[in-house]
């Protein structure tokens, strides 16, 4: 199975030295908090346990924790060389429910403490990354939710196979002129396969730039 994951297109665009610290800023992680923030405090529990899967520099996951400040929030990522930016985040926001960041490969079996959660997250990862590789993503991110537990990925997809807009079906190209392996992801074929894994059928939030917002609810009592 293949793991390799590209970066965000504006990763050549990452901000430094607009803070004193190591913090990195993403221009697609500015414009797109709000939207994201508005659709979370709609699903998300008022406490428990989150994990973000793909933090990248960070500046995410401090506005979900202070949005919720009674969750204790799991930050991670495939590879370490931004958990500088992390950390830098983390002390900037002087919260107390944000986690040091943890390596964590979300496409190979996740370790026991990631399991009964509350609340997984990923934003901008499916289309960076092959199918199989994304289907075991989701798997993982089904079977370590508790009963209850909410499920949010934001993106870009495939709708019946069709693109939402002429940027997407360019952007898509341009994924798959970098790496023929990777490309943008069906909604059906997600939403089949999180309802496999014991899954609620998913609700799909547009969003701004022709993204989606997908949420779903793990079966079972919380």
């Amino acid at each position: 199975m293949s793991r390799k994951r590209l970066d965000l297109p504006d990763s050549a665009a990452l901000i430094a030295g607009a803070a004193p610290d190591d913090r990195l800023s993403a221009p697609s992680a500015e414009r797109n908090i709000g939207p994201i923030l508005e659709v979370l405090e709609r699903v998300v529990p008022p406490e428990g346990r989150a994990l973000e899967i793909a933090s990248g520099t960070g500046q995410h996951i401090v506005r979900f924790a202070k949005a919720r400040p009674k969750i204790s929030w799991q930050p991670s990522d495939a590879a370490a060389e931004r958990f500088a930016s992390v950390r830098a985040w983390i002390r900037a926001s002087g919260l107390a429910n944000v986690a040091d960041p943890r390596l964590l490969d979300a496409a190979a079996p996740w370790p026991r403490d990631l399991k009964d959660l509350d609340l997984v997250i990923a934003v901008n990862l499916l289309h960076l990354v092959s199918d199989d590789t994304a289907a075991a993503i989701l798997a993982n991110m089904a079977d370590a939710l508790a009963p209850g537990g909410v499920f949010c990925l934001y993106g870009p997809f495939l709708r019946a196979g069709r693109f939402a807009s002429d940027g997407d079906r360019a952007f898509h190209a341009s994924l798959k002129a970098r790496d023929p392996g990777i490309g943008y992801k069906d909604v059906g074929w997600v939403m089949d396969l999180l309802v496999v894994r014991g899954m609620e059928a998913p609700e799909c939030h547009e969003m701004p730039a022709s993204n989606l917002m997908m949420t779903a609810r793990k079966t079972g009592s919380a």
